[in-house]
């Protein structure tokens, strides 16, 4: 349930509200909007049914929330949520912000030149895995602790925040020190321990849908990080498993506009893993533009013939050039920027 707060509230009367939630063995979460202020309550619902809290000085109302992902959805949150990724970034807003950079860090020269290059063409964060989980054991499994320390470096260079995805809560020391946004790949969204644990954290989380994941499924991932206290949150749809084999994955372009009214959380779309083939990178981008995403997740690579990972799907830096400027054009008739 939420409850509603008062506009004249006073601390005093929203501390004695979270002190009697915690009595009854739940977990308050207060959240400060643009139109209301409310305080969710975290936890079996029928315990805090047998609280009047209507009653209670402050509170405006109490509101059962219908849906099973409780904090994610529109019923917590009318308004978008607006997610800082860096000191000049912020995503969930009018500008549609742009990560794109190798699948994988290969060496440190070559990272710093792909993040100048993307930074270039309008790019607003540096992508690239550091940890890289693969079908088969005897793939390339990325640079790891190196890895991570060049997409430090890239960041400080360029000037751009990286986003980067973590497979195992070990390396989440490592990951709160060098990374702006940890990502959680398809893989690992239905992970729940590792959830929590990012969930600990106020790092922003860039969660990627299952290959096999309802839009229910994707949210209630979301969930699990919300519940912990980490309200960063940004949901990647990167192509869902269905009979089709022209492209690696189905991009379910419908994700964006449904998710958009079922939660207030940002969308981004990833036309690079989706498609799997390059040519379908550009149009899948400008789609996902048009129909309302908040971002979009891109592979560049300088030389992709040479590339240690999903080179196939990976834009050279002129073709990546180019769809930024007609990326322009699509975001400014819908009265966005990028």
């Amino acid at each position: 349930m939420i409850i509603v707060l008062k506009p004249e509230a006073t601390k005093k009367e929203i501390q004695h509200i979270e002190d009697k939630i915690r009595e009854l063995g739940l977990k308050p979460m207060l959240s400060a909007g643009k139109e209301r202020t409310i305080i969710g309550v975290i936890g079996e619902e029928d315990k805090a049914r047998i609280q009047p809290f209507e009653a209670f000085p402050g509170v405006e109302s109490v509101m059962p929330i219908q849906k099973p992902y409780k904090f994610v959805s529109r019923e917590f949150k009318k308004e978008n949520s607006l997610i800082k990724l860096g000191p000049n970034v912020e995503i969930g807003g009018e500008r549609i912000i742009v990560m794109a950079g190798p699948c994988t860090v290969e060496s440190r020269e070559r990272l710093l030149h792909i993040a100048e290059i993307v930074k270039k063409s309008g790019a607003r964060v540096l992508r690239g895995g550091a940890f890289k989980p693969r079908t088969s054991p005897y793939s390339f499994q990325g640079l790891k602790d190196k890895g991570m320390k060049f997409l430090y470096e890239a960041k400080k260079k360029a000037g751009l925040p990286i986003v980067t995805e973590i497979m195992d809560p070990r390396d989440l020391p490592l990951f709160i020190k060098y990374a702006d946004v940890i990502q959680i790949g398809a893989r690992n969204m239905q992970n729940f321990e590792l959830l929590k644990e990012v969930g600990k954290t106020k790092k922003p989380v860039l969660l990627k849908r299952g290959m096999a994941s309802t839009i229910k499924d994707f949210l209630l991932s979301a969930e699990y990080v919300f519940s912990e206290g980490n309200h960063n949150v940004i949901l990647c749809e990167r192509g869902i498993r269905t009979f089709e084999d022209s492209t690696r994955f189905t991009l379910d372009i419908s994700a964006v506009p449904v998710i958009k009214k079922l939660s207030h959380l940002p969308v981004v779309i990833d036309p690079s893993h989706c498609s799997g083939i390059w040519d379908y990178v550009a149009p899948l981008s400008k789609a996902a533009v048009a129909v309302g995403a908040d971002g979009l997740l891109i592979e560049v690579h300088d030389d992709p013939e040479k590339a240690l990972c999903d080179g196939p799907q990976a834009l050279k830096p002129h073709k990546f050039d180019v769809l930024m400027n007609e990326l322009r054009q699509i975001a400014k008739a819908v009265g966005r920027s990028i």
